[in-house]
């Protein structure tokens, strides 16, 4: 529960968040009503509308605390009512050999993305953020790894603002990819949770492709997330470059992974009931769709041309390594 002196700080840009929403989800309801199908999904409707909003005007400060709790909380929150919808039987059904490939690639894209960002002449710290944030889960990684490296504000904010903005461009990217690599729904969500960085980006690269895609793109996604916890104690017993090696129990086991896994147990175990699952599955989309407009507000284009080149193209080069692997996993794991 929010302190009541809290609230009124954030109504501003959660109006304005919900507002963004709204409006995405009236353009895709015209979309339909003039083509007769959604090509563009709300989700990314909202993150469009939020960047391209965040981009050409100055939003007054006053907004800032709310758009933040907007693409942040209430994306957590969604998160955590999409576990309603999953069951543990479905990861399961992942197999040994999915969760080994997932693991398998999230080390070498960590790897590889590292030696990419130092051969470009990043230093090591910057390096480490922008793979981690290419290799697992965009922000929330960098946010992370951050403290347990030592990371400076200024390294933070780069790649931060990279990620952001590579992110949205690949959500937008991924259904043209779906036709174009003539990839199965389940090869394509299982592509889209290896490659896009955050869970509800997830969704929202999926959703043209149906539930099948989205679900085994979560899945894959959250496999990949739950890799954030090993990956940052070992950083911090590494040390890496002089950080104090601190790992805190949120950074390892963030509340909306362990909310999203309470609630797959539920459901699995039939405590939810099924006239239940209806109106959960809406509102983590209605939440998701804030939270992406949120997301969009927080995002200025013009931030790329004040970060430097070398982390756009680090950061470019790591997400096209990190796809080609995902490829190859699809054909070596025979996933059709």
């Amino acid at each position: 529960m929010l302190p009541l002196s809290a609230r009124p700080r954030l109504l501003p840009g959660i109006a304005l968040s919900v507002f963004v929403s709204g409006l995405a989800i009236l353009l895709e309801r015209f979309e339909v009503a003039l083509s007769g199908g959604h090509w563009i999904e709300s989700l990314v409707l909202a993150i469009l509308l939020g960047t391209a909003l965040r981009s050409s005007f100055r939003i007054p400060s006053a907004f800032d605390a709310g758009i933040a709790f907007s693409a942040k909380v209430l994306l957590e929150v969604a998160v955590v009512l999409l576990g309603a919808s999953v069951s543990i039987a479905e990861i399961g059904a992942a197999g040994v050999l999915l969760v080994a490939g997932i693991a398998a690639v999230v080390v070498l894209s960590l790897a590889i993305s590292y030696g990419i960002g130092r051969a470009l002449g990043l230093t090591p710290k910057l390096a480490t953020l922008v793979a981690c944030g290419n290799s697992i889960c965009g922000n929330s990684a960098i946010a992370a790894a951050a403290p347990v490296i030592g990371a400076e504000a200024d390294d933070v904010a780069a790649a931060i603002a990279f990620t952001a903005v590579l992110g949205v461009a690949a959500v937008l990217a991924m259904p043209a990819l779906h036709a174009a690599a003539h990839l199965s729904d389940l090869q394509f969500g299982i592509f889209a949770g290896l490659t896009v960085y955050a869970v509800p980006q997830v969704l929202a690269a999926t959703a043209s492709a149906g539930l099948i895609s989205s679900h085994a793109g979560t899945v894959v996604k959250l496999i990949r997330v739950l890799m954030l916890g090993p990956v940052l104690l070992a950083l911090g017993a590494v040390g890496n470059n002089g950080a104090d090696g601190k790992v805190s129990l949120r950074h390892v086991a963030p509340w909306f992974i362990a909310g999203f896994a309470a609630m797959m147990a539920l459901r699995s175990t039939g405590a939810i009931p099924s006239v239940l699952l209806g109106p959960i599955t809406t509102a983590s989309g209605l939440l998701t769709t804030v939270a992406m407009a949120g997301l969009g507000l927080t995002v200025d284009v013009r931030s790329v041309t004040r970060s430097g080149g070398r982390v756009v193209l680090a950061a470019i080069a790591s997400l096209l390594v990190l796809c080609a692997m995902s490829l190859t996993l699809l054909t070596l794991l025979a996933i059709n």
